[in-house]
């Protein structure tokens, strides 16, 4: 065979899985991929039944099985590179191309797409629902990304701080705008502006920014403006900071978990079941 024939031939096998990864899965594989696609879930063959594999979650250090599935729905999924087998053989684990799947199966519509590239989060609490690149943020990264012994890298206290911290600088202008502010007000002349003339609510966004940074101390605060305002990742910290590998995990920990303080948030609510009615009076 010459490099023309195996040139061709390689497309082949190349069109040939890009066709079954976007073709429809039979049922009991698609169930599987969706068993896969839970956090620390693998699938190895069953010992006591021949030709079926037994899927399993891992989570705080306790296995939990997740169902029984015939053999050849892993060779389906294999076949079709969205799950994949250890170098023995003895585990099945889902792919990038797995996940891609299962992030466009979630979103209807126009918006499939979008979600097979990108980790698209819903985003409440505004005038409507809005669609974020959940893989953009560190912080939504660190939030979902787990130990060994099964714990988040940071709690929802922590991450919520990062977030208060980040909508902060966001009405404070303190980050950098990536286009024009078309229905901004137009003002003459090409002096700096007095940062005295901005509005009530940037103000108070920026007193907010300085009490936070101040109290979680100058040693920390370059990193969360880092993390937080520019969304820089802790190997790219580790990198302009020639800290040592996997550091920035640790520092980072602690000046979120110093934030949360300063923000009064918690990771579990305390005090009484039930509040005492008080009454105002003059």
């Amino acid at each position: 065979m010459n490099k023309k024939d195996k040139d061709k031939s390689a497309k082949t096998v190349v069109a040939e899985r890009v066709r079954t990864a976007t073709s429809d899965l039979p049922v009991e594989a698609a169930r599987l991929l969706a068993r896969l696609g839970e956090a620390g879930a693998y699938a190895r063959p069953d010992a006591l039944v021949e030709d079926a594999l037994v899927a399993r979650r891992e989570g705080g250090g306790v296995s939990i099985g997740s169902g029984r599935f015939a053999t050849a729905s892993g060779q389906v999924l294999a076949a079709a590179d969205l799950a994949t087998w250890n170098a023995a053989g003895t585990q099945l684990t889902i792919t990038a191309a797995g996940r891609a799947r299962l992030r466009r199966q979630a979103m209807p519509g126009d918006m499939a797409f979008p979600a097979q590239h990108h980790d698209l989060t819903v985003v409440e609490g505004g005038s409507e629902p809005i669609l974020r690149n959940a893989s953009e943020n560190p912080l939504s990264w660190m939030v979902r990304r787990r130990d060994r012994d099964g714990t988040p890298l940071i709690d929802a206290a922590s991450f919520e701080a990062g977030e208060r911290l980040r909508r902060d600088m966001t009405t404070a202008a303190l980050l950098p705008r990536m286009g024009s502010a078309f229905g901004a007000p137009r003002v003459d002349g090409a002096g700096p502006r007095d940062p005295a003339s901005a509005a009530d609510h940037v103000i108070a966004a920026r007193q907010r920014v300085r009490g936070a940074l101040d109290a979680v101390g100058s040693d920390l605060s370059g990193l969360l403006i880092d993390l937080c305002g520019f969304l820089k990742g802790l190997e790219r910290i580790e990198a302009e900071r020639r800290w040592p590998a996997r550091s920035a995990k640790v520092v980072a920990r602690i000046a979120l978990g110093r934030l949360a303080e300063h923000y009064g948030l918690e990771r579990e609510a305390t005090g009484p079941e039930r509040g005492r009615l008080r009454l105002w009076r003059g």
